[in-house]
């Protein structure tokens, strides 16, 4: 599917997925705002611009809470999605208030600071043994060994799932959040039911146990949580936990692989990272930064909206470039340098607005201590091997990342 010949926005060339950033340049030099007809989208790229719109009221994640799909001009997702859809619809970042305003203040009770403040031993453990695998090992693949793992069993365990029941999250996780790329293929979609199918009945059996015997868990503490007479359904307690994981993992697996392949390839900044571990605050931001985990997200427009003279109607959608946000000249000097001292940082990677991942505390925590450990127990740790990155867009990560103990 090519793209407008003026336009260097590509999302299905190979080229633009290994580097899309030039592209971002063209791409805001040309304006504020650019239609993409393959996708049918608006497509919004200067960091000022998309940071407004997160938090602009006349656009929204969805439209179901105030028209049809018919009176919106869209046509209704095909039946067989269905289970996807119900799962998707009925979590916090798909819904606009009073829905998100109820659910996130309920989430909130049950995921608190202090739940997360609480998980910081158990994730700085996890880390070290991971590490201490991959060292013993002599090297590995830092995607599957370290990357992966780590947020997976964090959530697993603040959900209270078993060890021995956590294998099947992360390919749900995976096939579930394929439907988030631009125009997903029918197999894609496919994969996202039965994941959603499957996922679904297992976080409905955990919730009915947990009725009968709460824990001192997230699930226990969404059941529990209410406000006067109002509670999660078990539908939105359902659809919050996949949520946590898919939200709460994709973004900290990408940034760990992609910010080591940076680190790799920068290695002054990675040298001077060894020298001083106290840089490792600032290069977590910067690393998201750099090369940011989510490169856009999507809004519908509620209301016509204006931007530079070009009005872009009710029933449109937005596509919000994270990625080039990250790279825009008029917020970060020198975006195209990886800079881990970089301390004016105002990098989107967790969104904006009613929007901004409630789980980007916890993210960075999970971050900082698989970096810590890497640094700490692997001070030599050098690639291997030449990464693939994955065929995908929108969620940016790699296939994985071969590295050796020096």
């Amino acid at each position: 599917m090519a793209a407008p010949s003026d336009l260097a926005f590509d999302p299905w060339d190979p080229a633009f997925l290994a580097n899309p950033y030039p592209a971002y340049a063209e791409l805001r030099a040309q304006g504020r705002v650019r239609y993409f007809e393959p996708t049918n989208q608006w497509l919004v790229a200067h960091h000022a611009d998309v940071s407004a719109l997160l938090r602009d009221r006349r656009l929204g994640r969805t439209y179901l809470h105030r028209f049809s799909h018919e009176e919106f001009g869209r046509t209704p997702p095909p039946p067989e999605h269905e289970p996807f859809h119900t799962l998707n619809d009925h979590g916090m970042l798909d819904v606009e208030p009073p829905d998100h305003t109820r659910i996130r203040r309920l989430v909130s009770k049950a995921f608190t600071p202090r739940t997360v403040e609480r998980l910081k031993p158990y994730v700085q453990k996890l880390a070290d043994d991971l590490v201490a695998r991959l060292v013993d090992a002599g090297g590995g693949d830092l995607l599957r060994d370290v990357a992966e793992p780590l947020p997976v069993a964090v959530i697993a365990e603040m959900l209270g799932i078993p060890e021995s029941e956590r294998a099947p999250l992360r390919p749900w996780s995976a096939d579930i959040c394929g439907m988030y790329e631009l125009n997903p293929s029918g197999d894609a979609a496919a994969r996202a039911v039965r994941a959603s199918l499957e996922f679904s009945e297992y976080l409905r059996e955990l919730i009915a146990e947990r009725r009968k015997n709460p824990g001192d868990d997230l699930v226990s503490g969404l059941i529990a949580a209410h406000d006067e007479d109002d509670r999660l359904t078990e539908q939105e307690m359902i659809s919050t936990c996949v949520l946590l994981l898919n939200a709460g993992h994709e973004a900290t697996v990408n940034s760990t692989v992609n910010g080591w392949w940076a680190l790799f390839r920068h290695p002054d900044q990675l040298a001077a990272l060894r020298a001083d571990h106290s840089l490792v605050p600032t290069a977590v931001e910067e690393l998201m930064r750099y090369d940011t985990p989510l490169q856009l997200f999507e809004r519908w427009v509620l209301d016509d909206v204006e931007i530079d003279g070009q009005v872009i109607p009710r029933g449109a959608e937005i596509a919000m470039l994270f990625g080039s946000a990250n790279h825009d000249p008029a917020v970060f000097t020198d975006p195209s340098r990886l800079d881990l001292t970089r301390r004016d940082n105002p990098h989107i990677s967790f969104s904006a607005g009613i929007h901004y991942c409630i789980g980007a505390p916890l993210a960075r925590i999970e971050l900082t201590a698989s970096m810590t450990a890497l640094l700490t127990r692997s001070p030599t740790l050098r690639l291997a091997a030449e990464p693939a990155r994955k065929p995908n867009f929108v969620i940016r990560g790699l296939e994985g990342l071969e590295v050796e103990v020096a």
